[in-house]
C-alpha cells in the first residue's frame, strides 16, 4: 500500500511535482521515487514496503518503454507470472509488476484478470491507462488543470489546489484517453433480480476462508483489527487457523475509551479464546477532540459517521505501527453484504432489502472503505478486507434476500453468516460473541465518545451559524452542529466545490431518527438511553 501521483501532460515542474507527492508521504514512509518519461509525463510513488522489500521500488519499468505506479496488492500475481505472462522478463519480485506486463500484453483489456485491491497508472509513450479495483478498496482521484493535463492521485491533497476540477475515480472502471471511462467490473448481482442462489453455509465458510488466506500474503508482520463484533472476530478466528498451519501466531488490536467499553470487553474475550497476542489501546474523549482537525485533513471527508469512527481507528493505527506491524485485516463490508445494520430490520420487502444491500456495497468507497484506508494510512498501515473479495461477493450477495433478512430469524441480523461459522464440534468463536448484536465501531469504543463529541460540537457552533449553513455550504448543507463543525474544518483545507462533491453522507433508511449511530435505531439493546432516546443534539 502506497501513495501514487501521476501527471499526463508536459511542462509540469519536476521539483513542484515532488513537493506535491510528498503531501502523501504518510502513505509510504519507506522510500520515494519519481520518473519523468521521454514524453514529459511524470509518475511518483511513496512506498510502504510489504511485498519484495528490497527490489520492489516504483515506478516499475516493463519489458520495453512502459512504466507503472501501483497502490495495493495483487493476490494472484504468481499465477499471472506463471500463466499468461510466462514469456515476460520480470525485473522484481513485486506483485505490482504484473500490471505493467499485462498492459504490454493485452492493451487496455486486463483489469478483470487482477485479483486484489488496487489503483494504478501505466504509461507508454503518450498512451496511458489508469484503473481502480472493483469495490474501491484503494483510493484514487483524477483531475484536470488549466493546461489540460490529467492528474491521478491516491489522495486529494496533491491535486486539490492544482486542478480546476477533480473528482473521485469510480471503482470498477479504467480510464484511457481513447476510451474515456470504461466499466470493466459488471457482476451479475448488480441486476437486482439475480438474488437467486440457494443457501449453502459450507460454501460461505469456505469462500470467506479462502478470501482471508489470500490476504495473509506479506513479507512483513500481519495483525487484525479486533473490535469484538462478529465481523472482526470471524476474520480473526479464520486468520488464526490459517496462520497456525505454518506455526505463526496472530497479533490482535482493539481500542476503547476504557477497559469497560463494549468493544474492548468483547475483544478481550475473543482474543483469549483464540489465543492471539492481544493489544488493547485506550484514548480519551479530550484526545479525540484534540486531533479532529488533523484527522479531517487526513480523511478528506466531512461525513459524520466517517469522522466519528475514524478517530479511534486513527489512535489504534498509530499504536499498531509503533509495534512494527504494517498490515492488518479488518471486517469492513459484512454489514453491507448481509444487511447487518440494525435499520435493515425495518426493510419493507425482500426487494427493498436486496436493493439496499447492493447500493451499500457500491457506496462503500465513499464511507467505510475511505475511513479504513485513510485513518490507517495516516500512519503507514495497510488495511485488507476479506469480506470484499470478488469471489465472496459473487456468492454472498446473490443469496436469496429472504435468507438474509433479520425478520426471517426473529430479528437477528447476519444470521446466515453466524450460522455458517456455528460449528459445535470445532467452534470458531464463543457463542456469546458469535451471536452478539451489531455494535457500530464509533459506538462500541464507548458510548460517551459520540455523546460528548456531539455536545462539544454544539459549543463550537452558534445557532446563527447553523441557520446560515445552507447559504455558506449550498452543496450537501450540514443539518446539525456536529456536521457543521466537521464541514468547517474540511472547508479550511479543501475549499473547492470539487472537493465537497466527493463526499457522500451516510444516512440510514427506514427509521425515524436519521443519526447514523447504531443506537439511533429502536432495536438497539440500549434503545432506552442516549441517542436512541434523545436524538441528535444540535
Amino acid at each position: 500500500m502506497c501513495g501514487i501521483l501521476a501527471i499526463i501532460g508536459r511542462g509540469k515542474d519536476e521539483q513542484l511535482f515532488g513537493e506535491l507527492s510528498k503531501r502523501m508521504t504518510h502513505r509510504g514512509p519507506d522510500e520515494s521515487d519519481i520518473h519523468v518519461t521521454e514524453k514529459g509525463h511524470i509518475l511518483s510513488h511513496e512506498r510502504l514496503s510489504i511485498i519484495d522489500l528490497h527490489s520492489g521500488k516504483q515506478p516499475i519499468q516493463g519489458t520495453k518503454t512502459a512504466y507503472m505506479v501501483h497502490n495495493g496488492e495483487i493476490y494472484n500475481h504468481q499465477e499471472l507470472r506463471d500463466g499468461v505472462l510466462k514469456n515476460h522478463t520480470f525485473r522484481t519480485k513485486s506483485d505490482s509488476e504484473v500490471i505493467v506486463h499485462l498492459y504490454e500484453e493485452f492493451g487496455y483489456d486486463f483489469c478483470n484478470m487482477l485479483d486484489g485491491d488496487w489503483a494504478f497508472v501505466a504509461v507508454d509513450g503518450d498512451d496511458f491507462i489508469a484503473g481502480r479495483d472493483p469495490m474501491g478498496v484503494k483510493p484514487l482521484y483524477y483531475g484536470l488543470d488549466e493546461r489540460g493535463r490529467i492528474y491521478f492521485s491516491s489522495e486529494m491533497k496533491p491535486i486539490a489546489d492544482q486542478c480546476k476540477t477533480f473528482s473521485t475515480f469510480p471503482p470498477g472502471h479504467y480510464y484511457t484517453a481513447k476510451t474515456g471511462f470504461v466499466k470493466y467490473y459488471k457482476p451479475e448481482y448488480e441486476d437486482y433480480l439475480k438474488a437467486d442462489q440457494e443457501l449453502n453455509l459450507e460454501l460461505i465458510r469456505e469462500t470467506l476462508t479462502e478470501a482471508t488466506r489470500k490476504r495473509l500474503m506479506s513479507d512483513v508482520p500481519i495483525g487484525v483489527l479486533l473490535s469484538g463484533g462478529l465481523d472482526s472476530s470471524l476474520t480473526s478466528a479464520i486468520a488464526c487457523r490459517l496462520l497456525a498451519e505454518s506455526g505463526k501466531k496472530l497479533q490482535s488490536f482493539s481500542i476503547g475509551l476504557n477497559a469497560d467499553a463494549p468493544d474492548a470487553a468483547a475483544a478481550r474475550k475473543v482474543a483469549e479464546y483464540l489465543g492471539t497476542e492481544h493489544h488493547e489501546i485506550h484514548f480519551t474523549v479530550e484526545e479525540g477532540i484534540e486531533i479532529l482537525e488533523k484527522l479531517i485533513w487526513h480523511l478528506e471527508t466531512y461525513d459524520v459517521t466517517s469522522v466519528r469512527a475514524s478517530t479511534p481507528m486513527y489512535f489504534l493505527s498509530k499504536a499498531i505501527t509503533d509495534l512494527g506491524v504494517k498490515v492488518v485485516l479488518s471486517g469492513e463490508g459484512a454489514d453491507e453484504i448481509f444487511g447487518g445494520y440494525l435499520y435493515f430490520r425495518n426493510a419493507p420487502s425482500a426487494e427493498d432489502f436486496q436493493k439496499e444491500t447492493i447500493e451499500r456495497v457500491q457506496k462503500l468507497f465513499t464511507a467505510d472503505l475511505l475511513r479504513a484506508d485513510k485513518s490507517t494510512m495516516a500512519h503507514g498501515l495497510e488495511t485488507r478486507v476479506p469480506f470484499l473479495d470478488k469471489a465472496f461477493l459473487d456468492l454472498a450477495i446473490r443469496i436469496k434476500a429472504e435468507e438474509k433478512m433479520p425478520k426471517t430469524y426473529d430479528g437477528k441480523e447476519k444470521y446466515i453468516l453466524r450460522k455458517a461459522f456455528d460449528t459445535p464440534h470445532n467452534p470458531y468463536l464463543p457463542e456469546e460473541v458469535l451471536w452478539r448484536q451489531k455494535e457500530q465501531f464509533s459506538d462500541g469504543v464507548g458510548y460517551n465518545w459520540i455523546d460528548q463529541l456531539i455536545q462539544y460540537c454544539a459549543t463550537q457552533v452558534t445557532d446563527e451559524q447553523l441557520a446560515g449553513a445552507s447559504k455558506e455550504f449550498p452543496y450537501n448543507s450540514p443539518a446539525t452542529k456536529e456536521a457543521y463543525f466537521y464541514r468547517s474544518i474540511f472547508n479550511k483545507y479543501y475549499p473547492q466545490i470539487s472537493a465537497a462533491q466527493t463526499v457522500r453522507k451516510w444516512i440510514p433508511k427506514w427509521q425515524e431518527n436519521l443519526d447514523p449511530s447504531g443506537r439511533a435505531n429502536a432495536a438497539h439493546v440500549r434503545a432506552d438511553t442516549g441517542i436512541a432516546k434523545t436524538g441528535v443534539v444540535v
